[in-house]
């Protein structure tokens, strides 16, 4: 199962100008932000309440930016 960050990357963008700068107030590396934005590592529940602080969004915002499903072309 893929999930569809477009969302995520956009606020990231508004929020921080790029997504190295997002790392460095989430406090981590570029590259593991990398691995979970591209689905490669899973986002732990505890980095998602603190993406969703320094994004300045609700916990109700939590399903569209991190489990939007990534549409599969078949």
């Amino acid at each position: 199962m893929a999930f569809n960050y477009s969302k995520l990357r956009g606020r990231i963008i508004e929020k921080y100008g790029s997504q190295s700068d997002f790392a460095k107030a989430f406090g981590c590396s570029d590259r593991t932000l990398s691995l979970k934005m591209n689905g490669k590592r899973p986002w732990k529940q505890t980095e998602i309440l603190s993406a969703i602080k320094l994004l300045e969004l609700s916990e109700e915002d939590i399903q569209d930016y991190f489990f939007t499903l990534e549409v599969q072309s078949v």
